[in-house]
C-alpha cells in the first residue's frame, strides 16, 4: 500500500504534469526543427509565435462562448483552434515573404538570420501585447478534471489521489494526432519527401527540379500551425501569460538541440526529457521518500535540488552540457 501511495504521489505531480509538457515542449521542438531543416536558421521568433496563435485562439475562444457556442465537456478553444492556426500560418508566411525572402535571396549567412528572428520577435511581441495585454488571461472551460484528486482516493482506498485534468488529456491526445500527421506527411506525400530532400542537399535537390520556394512555404505553414497548437494547449494546460513564451523558447532550444537539431524524432523525444528533468528537479520528494521509508520517518529536509522559480535553468544546464559533449544531439545529422 505504501509503494501504491509513493507511485500515486509521484504520478500526480511528476509524471502526469511532465507528459503533457513534453507534448506542449516536443511541438514546439518539432516547429523549431522544421524551420532549422530547411531554411538553416535559428528561429528566435518561434515562441512569439506560439504567443501569437494561442492569442488569436483565444480572442476566437472568447467570441464563441460570448454567443453560446461550445463543445460540452470540451474545451471551445479546440472550436477556434482552426482560426488559430489559419491566423499563426498567415504571421508565418507573411513574415517570411516581407522579412526573411529579401536575406534569403542575399544568401545572408545564418547568425544574420538569427538576429533578423529577434527583431521579429520583438515586433510580434508589441503586437500581441497590444491586442490582448499584459495580462494573464484562463480560457479552458468544459470539464475540468477526467478524474479528480477525491474521486481516486475513493475509487482506490489509497491516501494518494492521482488528478488527471482534462486538459492535460486533450493536450496528450491532440500531439499524439498532430505528430502522427506530421511524419506521415514527411514520410509518405510527395511535398514531404521534398522537403526532407531539400534539407538533405539543397543543390541536388534543385537539380532534381523541386521548386525551393514551395518548399520554404510548405515548411512555414507547418512551423506556423505547430506554434499555434503548441501555444493553445500550453495556455490551456496552464494559462495564457504573454511574457512566459519567451521564456519557455529556452527549454524548447534545449529540446531541439538534445535531440539532434533538425530531426523531429530528436525534437520530439528532446521535449519529453526536458520536461521530465524540469518537473522532477525542481520536485520536492520528502513525502515520497517518507512512503519509501520506515514507519514514522521522513527526511528533515525538503529533498529539492531546485526550487520551481529555477526550473528553466534546468533546461539551459541540458543545453550547455549537450553543446559540450555531444552537440550533434542523441539523433546525429541536421536533415528532416
Amino acid at each position: 500500500m505504501e509503494i501504491a501511495n509513493a507511485f500515486a504521489l509521484l504520478a500526480n505531480f511528476v509524471i502526469v504534469p511532465a507528459t503533457a509538457y513534453g507534448a506542449q515542449l516536443a511541438l514546439g521542438a518539432l516547429g523549431v526543427t522544421i524551420i532549422f531543416g530547411i531554411l538553416r536558421f535559428a528561429n528566435f521568433s518561434h515562441g512569439e509565435l506560439m504567443s501569437f496563435g494561442a492569442m488569436v485562439t483565444i480572442l476566437v475562444t472568447w467570441l464563441l462562448q460570448m454567443n453560446g457556442i461550445g463543445l460540452g465537456p470540451l474545451p471551445t478553444a479546440l472550436l477556434a483552434l482552426p482560426v488559430g492556426i489559419l491566423a499563426t500560418v498567415a504571421m508565418a508566411v507573411l513574415t517570411d515573404r516581407f522579412v526573411f525572402r529579401f536575406y534569403r535571396k542575399k544568401r545572408a549567412n545564418p547568425i544574420v538570420f538569427a538576429i533578423v528572428s529577434v527583431g521579429v520577435m520583438f515586433m510580434m511581441a508589441g503586437i500581441i501585447r497590444i491586442v490582448i495585454g499584459p495580462d494573464d488571461h484562463s480560457f479552458a472551460d468544459g470539464e475540468r478534471f477526467l478524474i479528480s484528486y477525491g474521486d481516486f482516493k475513493k475509487l482506490t482506498g489509497w491516501d494518494q489521489g492521482i488528478a488527471i485534468k482534462q486538459t492535460q488529456v486533450v493536450t496528450v491526445v491532440v500531439t499524439l494526432i498532430v505528430v502522427a500527421f506530421l511524419f506521415w506527411f514527411l514520410q509518405k506525400t510527395r511535398s514531404g519527401k521534398a522537403m526532407r530532400a531539400y534539407s538533405d542537399d539543397e543543390d541536388l535537390a534543385l537539380l532534381s527540379g523541386i521548386n525551393p520556394e514551395r518548399v520554404v512555404l510548405i515548411a512555414w505553414i507547418i512551423a506556423g500551425s505547430l506554434a499555434c497548437i503548441a501555444g493553445t494547449l500550453y495556455g490551456l494546460d496552464k494559462t495564457y501569460k504573454p511574457f512566459i513564451f519567451l521564456q519557455i523558447l529556452l527549454p524548447i532550444f534545449a529540446a531541439t538541440i538534445l535531440g539532434g537539431i533538425g530531426q523531429p524524432v530528436g525534437a520530439v523525444l528532446g521535449g519529453f526529457i526536458v520536461a521530465f528533468s524540469e518537473v522532477t528537479v525542481t520536485y520536492a520528494f520528502k513525502r515520497f521518500l517518507a512512503y519509501l521509508g520506515p514507519d514514522g520517518w521522513a527526511p528533515d529536509g525538503l529533498v529539492q535540488l531546485l526550487s520551481t522559480d529555477y526550473k528553466f535553468a534546468v533546461s539551459f544546464v541540458i543545453l550547455v552540457v549537450v553543446l559540450l559533449v555531444r552537440p550533434t544531439g542523441i539523433i546525429r545529422g541536421k536533415v528532416i
